[in-house]
């Protein structure tokens, strides 16, 4: 969740670091002066350099060089050019970023107390209801509160085992929509990530609330009634498009004062609809436990148990569990089966396995210990298609060092989870596809930290059991059930959406079932 779930964690842990064009507006500015007060601190540690900074233009900085949305991949190739440890700069800010495992890894656990807070966006301000939730708040009493809170609840070892039955369910509604369209269309393309999205929202709104959605919902505050599926556009997809908005401001934070209506108006439009849908969803649920009715889900939990929590922060969390297992969850298994479907020697040998484990049984979750193929599929996956490719900002409250570089207080840090698991001194070819390299021997058949996709330390991501077993469930049953080949010209259809991993187009797939049910 803090990373990947959940899933994160959400776009909207995402950092806004894309192209702001439109900051040329302002080169005439008088600000030179200003900017000059704001160089580089000069109380470097003198036995360690500062990190080499990738040259840029006045003003704004290396912004110009981000505009192609996909920071991403161009932070991973400066880090061939200058090393896994370099800065840029982002109108009035220095961001140092990092683009090897064992530098991330000195972040997250050896320098951590030093860059344990968050850097957020405007938008992220906004609709985080400023760090109100697990995978965007600073390192506190609050984050290790409502972080115990949610693996109590929901996501911890004994909490997947009480929601054990809502993932069955949610496996074999998939199944069951998928032999349906085999009957009634088997010459027409599916579209996989529709089916799987729908299963996937209902069981983030079992966990979260206690059921799903059967009929639409009113909307005291907006004054009318929604979908099911509208509620899912306002809940995820327009939060996490809002999470990516390229606000100038953020880059030049002293020209906070001039007005930028358009996205302002954007963001609280989202964030209002957002809140009036969730105050909506749980007052209903509170009705129900005004009469007695108790269900196992994160919102009884809150309720019960946390009586200092505001009604704005329970709001957060709830919402919180619902973004973040509706759509990282999702990319992940989307990518897992479009690598498949492109390649039937690993399709057939992940049937093969799982053929010879299961024989005539469905496969289950007490299987998957004895699949360590569909285990490299898995973190191959995450690997090359990492959901979450940079970690959210932090921020350098007090001097310390990276790498071997000194890093001043004031620097911004950014994580290049992409640029770790593309790193060609660590990983063979890391530009194919190829879930054999996680069954070396130095690898731990079950450990989830093989990537960074999960990061690590005080922070690690607390959606990580949630996240293989859901995603593991789900590659293994479709690939059990259904033979599985890409519609023509789906193998070049890779582009994903604007700074992020997601698949910009969803997979489209011939299924042939492989026995009748």
């Amino acid at each position: 969740m803090e990373v990947i779930t959940d899933t994160t964690s959400t776009l909207l842990q995402y950092p806004v670091i894309a192209s702001a064009t439109v900051v040329l507006g302002f080169l005439s500015l008088p600000l030179v002066t200003r900017l000059m007060s704001n160089q580089r601190r000069n109380n470097r540690t003198p036995s360690l350099p500062l990190p080499p900074a990738i040259p840029g233009l006045p003003l704004i900085g290396n912004l110009l060089q981000l505009k192609a949305k996909k920071p991403h991949q161009t932070f991973t190739k400066w880090a061939e050019a200058y090393g896994p440890v370099y800065s840029i700069k982002t109108g009035s800010s220095t961001v140092v970023v990092l683009n090897s495992t064992d530098v991330v890894k000195e972040a997250m656990v050896t320098r951590f107390s030093s860059i344990s807070t968050r850097k957020l966006s405007n938008a992220l301000k906004i609709l985080t209801s400023d760090k109100c939730m697990v995978a965007t708040s600073d390192y506190n009493e609050f984050h290790k509160t409502v972080k115990r809170y949610i693996l109590t609840s929901v996501l911890g070892a004994n909490a997947q085992k009480r929601h054990r039955g809502h993932r069955d369910t949610m496996i074999e509604n998939i199944s069951q929509v998928l032999d349906a369209h085999a009957k009634k269309n088997p010459q027409e393309a599916i579209n996989l990530r529709k089916v799987v999205k729908t299963e996937l929202f209902g069981l983030a709104l079992k966990e979260a609330l206690g059921r799903d959605l059967d009929s639409s919902v009113y909307v005291e505050e907006l004054g009318i009634s929604l979908s099911r599926d509208e509620i899912f556009q306002v809940l995820v997809v327009d939060p996490m498009m809002g999470a990516i908005e390229v606000d100038w401001r953020d880059f030049f934070p002293y020209l906070k004062w001039v007005p930028n209506k358009s996205i302002e108006m954007k963001i609280n439009q989202m964030n209002m609809r957002r809140k009036a849908v969730m105050k909506a969803l749980i007052n209903h649920q509170k009705k129900r436990i005004s009469l007695g009715e108790e269900i196992n889900c994160y919102l009884d939990f809150l309720l019960s148990e946390e009586k200092a929590l505001t009604d704005e922060q329970i709001l957060m969390l709830i919402w919180e569990t619902i973004i973040e297992a509706s759509d990282t969850t999702l990319v992940t298994t989307e990518w897992a089966m479009y690598e498949l479907a492109k390649s039937g020697s690993c399709q057939e040998k992940l049937y093969r396995e799982i053929n010879s484990v299961c024989g005539s049984d469905k496969l289950t979750e007490e299987h998957l210990s004895q699949l360590p193929y569909l285990n490299a599929v898995f973190h191959e996956t995450l690997r090359k298609h990492s959901p979450v490719p940079v970690v959210p900002l932090r921020y350098a409250h007090e001097d310390t060092q990276l790498g071997g570089y000194h890093i001043p207080a004031g620097s911004e840090i950014a994580i290049n989870i992409y640029g770790c698991n593309m790193d060609k001194k660590q990983w063979d070819v890391p530009e194919e596809w190829n879930p054999e390299r996680f069954l070396d021997d130095k690898y731990d058949r079950m450990d989830l930290y093989k990537t960074m996709a999960f990061g690590g330390g005080k922070r690690v991501c607390a959606g990580s059991l949630q996240a293989l077993l859901i995603s593991c469930m789900s590659i293994g049953a479709l690939v059990q059930n259904f033979q599985w080949k890409l519609k023509e010209g789906e193998e070049e259809d890779v582009d994903t959406v604007l700074l992020t991993t997601h698949k910009l187009h969803p997979m489209q797939a011939y299924m042939t079932p492989r026995f009748s049910r």
